[in-house]
């Protein structure tokens, strides 16, 4: 209602005796004014869009459809006489015929309203504002009725809270007034729940007509407006206001109950197939089941669901626990708050194999059972909290429906009735089957979406890492956070590696698309740039690795699927940001593919993005990838992120950067408290993107911790390359590694003398490790071989793998550097032959 009028009386009224109904509303729509103009706009835009039709034939369609509501007698015109079947082309036409004032009163109305307005007062509602105000002033009635409601869509049905409206402007309790209806279901109950008396009118061929047994719900039945008086005077128990005389009258009825009650069934069905499964989420399907059938099936629907079913579990074919146990997934009433309900959503309900949801269960088949029934009573009889509830609402039916998909039990609904009147019978339980049929599908294909997703999470989880791998060179805090279950889950990931040299790689990267296949493809990126990595080579080198490694996944595919996809839509690659920092130097080497920069964080909280060079996204081939080198200053703090944390739908990438500048600008202390910060203050609650936000803060190795010798090329130099390593552990306490360090170094600088080129470097670095490193300018690198028995070299690098827990080699613009790591307090008994000579490894 969009427009509301009051109109009072022009004359004073006696005060009137009324103990009962003081007083009476209207519902305009075909009560008062007739409604033939509708069938005679169908008529004219009919003769427009189909040309000259048959009178026979246009009367002929009429009367087979006119039993049906506007909106299917509409369909029904439109798939005859309408091209393409188009409903809403005949319904614009008929509107247009339709704008005209109402002209037709029924014949009795007149004298009957002005007689009826001696004794009650008068409310009218009314959703054709225009026409029904024009109508009233033109033929005299508007001054008849205390209150008018007009405005609203037209054609439609007023809700019956309008009339509520009406009673107040009219200062009138619900209690004290009727409503005169014609459609059961549709005016007298709706009427009755908002607490007013009503009246059942049957005028001409309104359905539906009543049956023997409705005969006692109304309090009054009548065939005719000009009877309205006599109605309400048996309600009132006192004579009856003086009537017009009526000449004549004419009644005649036709019982279409069942073809009613059909139409009601059937649209119960259509909502159950438009508004169930709108999305994959379980217990919101489940909720959809329990609105629909709340609203013209039963007066409360609960559904209750196995275990497994939320977590995208395969359900049970047959229950096996006893009794058996589901979880309350959602529930509905038409009583305000559900208190019908003996537990709550999201709860465990327990239900004995003799209960009507054990039975269910157990046969797979619906039930229909009467508050009466023999095992209705024996349940309750053990449930007293159920047996309170029935009795407290008057719970008088109950349909039980195990929730059916594919073969496999998910779980159960139940509809109970206890406001309407009616009992549920043998048509009520098949209705109940279809629609819980439906959602029962629905609910599976959430469920196994469910499935499918937590399979995606855990593949994708078990790909990142873990925890942060040990090493001092960076704190680091990390954050994994999904796309929501719409866009499903994608390709980010992050990393940090440590490298040889006390050093560590930082890595994020986002792999393009969503699903298992971005997640899987993300999985061999992440082991690939874990292997390129433990080469130990160059960050813009890593990347074009990676490039020529996206470059065959691409290729690897199915040729049919590549063909099947448009090349405007073809998705290419991935993106990377790799990062390499050393805690000596405190310079930190950077390069990405078409990645995002990094957040930098200054000691003063200033917060900057480096210009660093964009480099293509992997997968494009052909590009060149550059490296930029940064010095992190103390205290400082750097931030890798991908795509989905700055950029959304609805807010620009500029946007997002000045939003992460502000956070990080304010930073707290704690790593992980920052993670959270930036996580709330710049996501939505579910992100359309995958997000990975890795945060580091670089860590300095003090001078004190590093020792470097240049050695000439002589092999003299190699006993005093071991005292200079005695020298020092003993400087740092680790005297214990002593034995086991000198063998190494002793090694390590032999076969630089043997078969590399000067200058020599000897550097020991205390970190976690004791790392021994020592660099040459030749480009070869040493490989481990099996030594035959009378080789005289081939054994320096068995002894050196077998000594330490990690060796290998790093390339340089200058050269070479072989490294190793020991343990800081490494045992004795790991050389197991001290005794042999200095190193012979050929390169």
């Amino acid at each position: 209602m969009n427009e509301s009028t009051s109109v009072g009386h022009p004359k004073p009224r006696r005060k009137r005796s009324v103990e009962r109904i003081d007083a009476v509303l209207f519902d305009v729509g075909g009560t008062i004014y007739d409604d033939e103009r509708y069938v005679q706009a169908l008529r004219q835009a009919v003769a427009e869009l189909a040309g000259d039709v048959d009178d026979v034939r246009f009367w002929t369609q009429y009367d087979k459809n006119r039993e049906y509501s506007d909106i299917s007698l509409r369909a029904a015109f439109a798939s005859q006489f309408v091209p393409g079947g188009d409903a809403e082309l005949l319904h614009r036409h008929i509107v247009k015929h339709e704008e005209y004032p109402v002209e037709a009163l029924y014949p009795d109305v007149r004298p009957f309203l002005h007689a009826l307005a001696q004794q009650y007062q008068l409310g009218i509602v009314s959703l054709s504002a225009p026409q029904v105000r024009d109508a009233l002033h033109r033929d005299g009635l508007a001054g008849l009725f205390d209150a008018i409601l007009l405005g609203g869509e037209p054609f439609q049905k007023p809700d019956p809270r309008a009339f509520l409206s009406v009673l107040d402007q009219m200062g009138v309790p619900p209690a004290n007034a009727a409503y005169v209806g014609n459609r059961l279901d549709a005016d007298i109950r709706p009427a009755a729940r908002l607490g007013m008396r009503t009246v059942w009118m049957l005028r001409g061929e309104a359905p539906p007509a009543p049956t023997r047994s409705q005969l006692d719900e109304p309090d009054a039945v009548i065939t005719s407006l000009t009877g309205l008086p006599m109605a309400l005077a048996r309600l009132t128990n006192r004579p009856a206001p003086a009537a017009t005389r009526v000449r004549g009258m004419s009644t005649a009825a036709v019982d279409i109950t069942g073809q009613y009650r059909a139409r009601q069934r059937l649209s119960i069905v259509n909502a159950a197939s438009v508004r169930i499964g709108s999305t994959l989420d379980v217990t919101r399907t489940a909720q959809e089941l329990a609105d629909v059938a709340t609203e013209r099936f039963a007066d409360f629907v609960g559904v209750d669901l196995f275990e497994s079913v939320f977590q995208g579990a395969e359900p049970m074919v047959r229950p096996t626990t006893e009794p058996v146990v589901l979880r309350r997934a959602a529930q509905q009433s038409t009583l305000q708050g559900c208190p019908e309900s003996v537990v709550e959503p999201g709860l465990l309900d327990r239900y004995p194999d003799d209960s009507p949801m054990g039975r269910a269960l157990a046969t797979g088949k619906p039930a229909q059972y009467w508050a009466e029934d023999p095992v209705i009573q024996g349940w309750l009889a053990h449930d007293a909290a159920r047996s309170r509830t029935a009795r407290e609402h008057g719970i008088h039916s109950l349909i039980v429906v195990p929730l059916l998909a594919r073969g496999t039990t998910l779980g159960l609904a139940e509809f109970l009735r206890h406001r309407t009147p009616d009992a549920f019978d043998a048509n009520d339980l098949l209705l109940a089957e279809e629609i819980t049929a439906r959602a029962s599908l629905a609910i599976d294909n959430a469920r196994r979406y469910t499935r499918e997703r937590n399979t995606a999470v855990a593949l994708q989880r078990s790909m990142l890492p873990r925890q942060a791998p040990r090493q001092t060179a960076v704190e680091v805090a990390s954050r994994y956070l999904p796309a929501d279950s719409t866009t499903g889950i994608g390709g980010d990931w992050f990393d940090v590696i440590p490298l040889s040299g006390a050093r560590v790689a930082l890595v994020v990267g986002d792999v393009v698309g969503h699903g298992i296949h971005a997640s899987a493809t993300m999985g061999r990126l992440r082991t690939a740039v874990l292997t390129l990595a433990d080469v130990d080579i160059p960050p813009d080198e890593l990347l074009t690795q990676l490039d020529d490694l996206v470059l065959r996944l691409d290729r690897e595919q199915d040729p049919s699927a590549q063909e099947s996809v448009e090349p405007e839509t073809e998705i290419v690659g991935a993106t990377c940001l790799y990062a390499v920092y050393d805690p000596i130097s405190r310079r930190c080497t950077l390069a990405r593919a078409g990645h995002p920069a990094p957040a930098i964080v200054h000691p003063d909280g200033t917060v900057d993005f480096p210009d660093l060079p964009a480099g293509p996204p992997l997968g494009l081939g052909g590009l060149p990838f550059e490296s930029t080198e940064l010095e992190l200053p103390e205290g400082s703090l750097i931030a890798l992120f991908t795509d989905g944390l700055i950029e959304t739908a609805d807010r620009d990438v500029d946007i997002g950067l000045t939003r992460l500048r502000r956070t990080l600008s304010n930073a707290p202390p704690s790593l992980e408290a920052t993670c959270d910060k930036v996580l709330q203050a710049l996501l939505p609650t579910d992100p359309a993107d995958d997000v990975a936000l890795l945060l580091a803060r670089p860590q300095t190795l003090a001078a004190s911790h590093v020792a470097t010798w240049q050695l000439p090329s002589e092999p003299a130099i190699v006993a005093h390359a071991r005292q200079l390593t005695a020298d020092q552990l003993a400087s740092w306490g680790l005297d214990e590694t002593s034995f086991i360090a000198e063998l190494v170094v002793s090694e390590l600088v032999t076969n630089a003398i043997r078969y590399g080129q000067p200058p020599i470097q000897l550097r020991l670095i205390h970190d976690a490790n004791l790392i021994c490193e020592v660099s040459d300018s030749s480009s070869t690198s040493p490989h481990m071989r099996r030594a035959r028995t009378y080789d005289e070299g081939g054994r320096g690098l068995l002894l050196v793998g077998q000594l330490t827990e990690r060796w290998g080699t790093r390339h340089t613009t200058t050269g070479k550097t072989i490294w190793t790591e020991l343990p800081a307090n490494a045992p004795t008994d790991r050389a197991t032959n001290p005794a042999r000579p200095a190193g012979d490894t050929a390169p």
